[in-house]
Formats: structure tokens, sequence, C-alpha cells
């Protein structure tokens, strides 16, 4: 059994895509549909074992997929990680500029540290990536950018560092996609609402609990898939969104436009998932106890 995408098998063959953060969660998710519809896939990130894993994964389901270790926030690392893959591939038609990273705490008990790291991981690695790959390759053949942020737009509670980080990509995803248009660059965002991944497992236990009732204020009422995140980002690399660019995509189940105290949601089971990753795994976190399953 292979990835059950939406889309056409040859979607993507003969291109080359890049997927930071690709050794786990939705970065491996969407790696996995890329290569299912034909792409080889360059997988970018810090730990060599989670890339060689997923690379040898998609090899084993008939893709194609080669690896780069590389720290997206160091500038000089991705300067020369980004020049070695286009040795290696000659032309970059897609970048999905996925990884990131944080932790929960309230804004008072932030340090510079912790708060400027999470910007160099999830702003600042970001740019440093799409500018190369433009910078190399991309401004003389064209190509599509698809930068990963979050639902911050009402604030991100209890994650400020990450939420300031979001929206700067997000006005970073507009500025590009007027600057490098010219050139038939595109450039897009998605932002995940709540989204069953396995990075979930890694927050602390205190954390988890808030984690298992954030379905109660999604009108879906449940929580997201990571196909489901993959599928909205493989359409923006597609052709089909030829004439998008300098849009974000919101991928959150409508959680981001209301507030429950003033319309409460009832509950209901009508949201059926689009889970066409055929080697997804449930946060662990969900298993215990199955009255707060993820949906």
């Amino acid at each position: 059994m292979g990835y059950r995408s939406v889309f056409r098998p040859d979607l993507f063959a003969g291109r080359n895509i890049i997927v930071t953060g690709g050794g786990s969660g939705i970065g491996r998710c969407t790696a996995h549909e890329l290569a299912s519809l034909g792409a080889r896939v360059v997988l970018i990130g810090r730990k060599e074992d989670k890339l060689k894993n997923v690379a040898a994964e998609i090899t084993e389901d008939g893709g194609q997929a080669i690896w780069f270790t590389c720290d997206i926030r160091e500038e000089e690392a991705v300067k020369n990680t980004v020049a070695d893959v286009y040795k290696a591939v000659e032309v970059v038609h897609g970048l999905v500029n996925n990884a990131g990273g944080q932790f929960p705490s309230p804004l008072a008990l932030i340090s510079q540290k912790g708060w400027e790291t999470v910007v160099r991981t999830n702003l600042t690695g970001g740019f440093l990536m799409a500018r190369e790959v433009f910078m190399q390759g991309m401004n003389r053949n064209g190509g599509s950018i698809v930068n990963i942020i979050a639902d911050m737009w009402g604030g991100m509670p209890g994650m400020g560092h990450s939420g300031a980080a979001r929206a700067g990509m997000d006005n970073f995803t507009k500025t590009a996609a007027f600057e490098w248009g010219c050139t038939g660059v595109r450039v897009n965002a998605v932002a995940p609402g709540w989204i069953a991944s396995s990075g979930m497992d890694t927050y602390p236990e205190s954390f988890k609990s808030t984690i298992r009732t954030l379905r109660a204020a999604v009108p879906l009422k449940r929580m997201g898939e990571e196909a489901e995140v993959s599928a909205a980002i493989c359409f923006l690399l597609s052709d089909a969104a030829a004439f998008i660019s300098g849009d974000t995509l919101r991928i959150d189940g409508a959680a981001s436009q209301g507030n429950i105290a003033i319309f409460p949601l009832p509950d209901h089971q009508h949201s059926k998932p689009f889970d066409g990753f055929h080697r997804a795994v449930k946060p662990a976190l969900f298993n215990e106890d199955s009255d707060d399953a993820s949906h």
C-alpha cells in the first residue's frame, strides 16, 4: 500500500522539491506525498538518522529521495547545503519551508536566548533557505516556495515567541511573492491549526493535557491530519496554483474564525478526516484515553 494522494500520480514527475524538517511530522508526510506523485525529494534537517529513515521509507515505497544535514539557523551552512543540493539535482522546482520548533511558555518567562532561538528557527531559517534557493538557481528557472507557519491571527498565548516568528514569516511570504514574481517564482504559505502530528509527543506532560482538549474549540470538532496539510502544500506547489502567490491558506477547521465564549460549538461527528498517509502514526498522547481521541 502506498500514499493515497488525491492528486494524479505523475503530478510532479521530473521535479526536484526540497522539504526542510523532512525527518518527522508534517515534513515527513509531505515528502512521502511528493515522492508518490513523482518528485525527487530533497530532505533537509539536523538529525541524520531521521532523514535516512524517511529516505529509506520513500525508496521502499518506490519513490526517490536524497538528504542533507543542515542547521537552517546558520547562514554559511545554508549557503553550502543549498549549493550541494544544486550540484546534486541541477534545478530546484520547489521548496517546502517546513522546519521549525518551539516550546510552551508564557511571555514573562521566556528568556532572550529562548526567544531568539525560536525566532531564528521559525523565521530566520526559513528566510535563509528561501533566499539561497532563490539566489542560487530558482531566480533563473522559476519555481514555487511554500512556507509553513501557524494559526497566529489571534495571538499565540503560551507560545508568543513562535507567534511573532510565524507572523513575520507570513509577511515575508507576501514580500517575497511581490519581489520575486518577475522571475516566475511563486511564494505562498500554509497555516496549520491543531494537527495531530508526532511533534505533540515532545511537549511536557502539563501541556499534553491541554492538547487533548483542543478539539472542543474547533467548529469541525476534531484535530487535523498531517495529510490534510500535505495536500494543501501539494496544491500550492502544483501548476493548478499558477496564479496564486502571496497567499496564506489556513488549515484549521475554522478554529481561527470565531469565539466559543460568544458562540458555543455543539458537539458532532459530521467532519471526517482525509487520511492519505499510509505510514502515519497517531501521537502517543492520544492513545492514553480513547475519549480524548484526535477526532
